[in-house]
């Protein structure tokens, strides 16, 4: 692989045409992109794991990352170390039963277990959040299920820079629980500065999400910037000294990441310390676009050694913001001067939002479905305040871990991040600037990010051509609309969707959706899968309550046979059949005497009965479908 790309960057500097250049350029990456890829996954090499797996294996793992919790249980991303006397690697995900016996596990923590290795649920459900494959693309395939009783600990052997950090952290954490934080404080101090938001409340994110301030609650590039600019002031005056710029710029990027280590080495603050790394290097040589290169290099950087970065949402929206605010906002801040310097000063910051906004705008519709219309209102008032609760944070965990940190300097601490959180919360109960549930395809967002990229590539130098080709991509993006408008006008579906006891389905003719249920009238309208499909295919559904015993889609019949377990047999040629609420029938007898041309068993039914069906209908040779393993049944025309 080294030889062929060292063959590929010779013939780049023989052949001197530009179309042969431009191809073995083009060649080279591709070759690199594959071979970061390649290398990146564990599942390539002869030590993965899954190699080695037999029927009660031991196996130890390591304690590689702490996750959010959820209701039942502890989440750990673990390293698999070794399966009996082999030496293994790859990543699993922990889940621990949680117990008041239980303690909670640290970094570089050896577990030794003989768990068994579960495949991760996948989503069940059209448009639903699909765990798995966001796993999977950090490289996690199984999941395993552990009790306090189920293992032994051998405590931390060896060490990390992320258990170091890990470590660390908790001291700053001991430290400050003594000095009577509030919950919501405490929660807000450690997702600033030590990039841990499990203490955050539910509200409290809701809250910061709905002002469009949710980036505050996550240490990413605005926060590393925020610290950026100010260390490139406060050490400016070390130019004067000889060789003075190599040395500012060589302290800034160390204390940057010292600034990362604080925070944990989490992959969004890696990122974003990378990310001005590159930037801070990138201005000690103060050349014209050099901003933009070195934004372009620490891309290809990050990729080139964890290429799944790519389908990371944060990294996606951390460069987009960035991207829109070096091309866009120098632009937008040339469209009105002012001579008073403080309204010239929230005038930039107004720029800067509007601009990572324009950035952002498009893939945040795409994935959250939300537009937060006070997001500058939020950000005027917060980001200016951000840098002094940064470094007023930094002073307070340098305070408290001596233990010399005054009680009421902590109260008034305490009291601003209070006073945010407060603002924050008066923001997002302004419902009516809040635009929720819009609907944004993915080929939509492609073509509304390619009418951007034009209508910036216009701005930068403007011409009747460039104008020309901004035309064209608003002419694109209205013909998208008008297909995405023609395609939800003529689609038809029939789909019985996945809920565990419950028998949801839904007719689906152009843009009116019959949802026929077994809920709560209230209940079935809030589910989350019934919101996510009513959300992406921008449709709103007629809720009915019951059941017939037929439906008709197209030129098919569905049989609905519930637990009474009687069913008409008049006029049905090859229906599909559809078990519910576990109807105690003779399945070989049905087959037998209407013989259907599909059997489905959805989430109500027991497990107990389903596979008994599924043996049935394998002998008959008749297709058989269960919504809980294969998700939900999707007929279309």
């Amino acid at each position: 692989m080294f030889l062929l790309l060292g063959i590929i960057l010779i013939l780049i500097v023989v052949f001197n045409q530009k179309i042969f250049r431009t191809f073995f350029a083009f060649l080279l990456f591709f070759i690199l992109g594959i071979s970061s890829v390649f290398i990146d996954n564990s599942e390539n090499y002869d030590s993965y794991y899954n190699h080695y797996l037999k029927e009660n294996s031991s196996v130890i793992l390591k304690i590689d990352k702490i996750l959010k919790s959820s209701n039942y249980h502890y989440k750990y991303d673990v390293n698999v170390v070794q399966i009996d006397s082999v030496k293994t690697r790859g990543k699993v995900l922990l889940n621990v039963l949680k117990d008041s016996a239980f303690r909670s596990f640290k970094v570089d923590e050896l577990i030794f277990a003989k768990p068994e290795f579960l495949e991760v649920n996948k989503s069940l459900n059209p448009y639903q959040f699909d765990y798995r494959f966001y796993l999977a693309k950090q490289g996690i395939h199984h999941q395993i299920f552990l009790t306090s009783d189920s293992y032994k600990s051998s405590g931390i052997q060896g060490f990390s820079l992320v258990g170091l950090s890990a470590n660390f952290r908790d001291k700053v954490q001991e430290s400050l629980r003594e000095y009577n934080f509030k919950n919501d404080e405490f929660g807000v101090i450690n997702a600033l500065l030590l990039g841990q938001r499990q203490e955050i409340s539910k509200d409290l994110i809701a809250d910061y999400s709905k002002a469009g301030a949710i980036h505050i609650l996550a240490v990413s590039g605005l926060h590393v910037g925020i610290i950026l600019l100010i260390l490139t002031n406060l050490l400016k005056p070390m130019e004067r000294l000889k060789n003075g710029r190599i040395i500012k710029t060589i302290l800034i990027v160390f204390l940057l990441w010292g600034f990362a280590f604080v925070a944990g080495l989490s992959a969004s603050v890696v990122r974003a310390v990378t990310m001005f790394t590159f930037l801070a290097i990138g201005m000690s040589f103060k050349r014209k676009n050099i901003v933009l290169f070195s934004l372009i290099t620490s891309m290809f950087f990050l990729l080139i050694f964890k290429p799944m970065f790519l389908f990371d949402v944060g990294f996606q929206l951390s460069y987009l913001a960035v991207f829109g605010i070096v091309l866009v906002q120098p632009k937008l801040y040339t469209f009105w001067k002012t001579k008073y310097k403080i309204i010239d000063y929230f005038w930039q910051l107004t720029t800067v939002s509007i601009a990572a906004q324009i950035g952002i705008l498009p893939l945040s519709l795409y994935y959250f479905h939300q537009f937060p219309g006070l997001f500058i209102l939020s950000n005027l008032i917060i980001i200016p305040c951000l840098g002094v609760i940064l470094l007023g944070g930094i002073l307070i965990i340098s305070l408290a871990l001596i233990g010399v940190l005054p009680q009421f300097l902590a109260d008034f601490y305490g009291a601003v991040i209070s006073m945010m959180n407060n603002f924050v919360g008066w923001i997002s109960s302004q419902e009516q600037f809040l635009f929720t549930e819009i609907s944004l395809s993915f080929l939509m967002m492609l073509v509304c990010y390619f009418a951007i990229f034009l209508g910036v590539y216009f701005l930068i130098k403007i011409s009747s051509k460039r104008l020309l080709y901004v035309l064209a991509s608003i002419l694109l993006v209205q013909s998208v609309f008008l297909y995405e408008n023609h395609r939800k006008k003529t689609k038809k579906e029939f789909i019985v969707f996945y809920k565990s006891r419950n028998t949801i389905l839904g007719n689906r003719i152009g843009e009116k959706l019959i949802v026929t249920h077994d809920l709560d009238s209230l209940e079935i309208s809030k589910t989350n899968f019934m919101v996510s499909y009513r959300i992406n295919e921008n449709i709103i559904p007629v809720y009915r309550k019951g059941f017939s015993n037929i439906f008709s889609f197209e030129k098919d019949k569905i049989l609905i046979v519930d637990s009474l377990g009687v069913y008409q047999l008049k006029n049905l040629n090859k229906p599909i059949v559809l078990l519910q609420q576990s109807p105690k029938i003779n399945l070989e007898r049905l087959i037998k005497e209407i013989d259907p041309k599909e059997i489905i068993a959805d989430g109500s039914n027991y497990k107990s009965y389903v596979k008994r069906w599924q043996e049935t209908s394998k002998k008959l040779e008749i297709p058989f479908y269960y919504t809980a393993e294969k998700g939900a049944y999707i007929l279309k025309k």
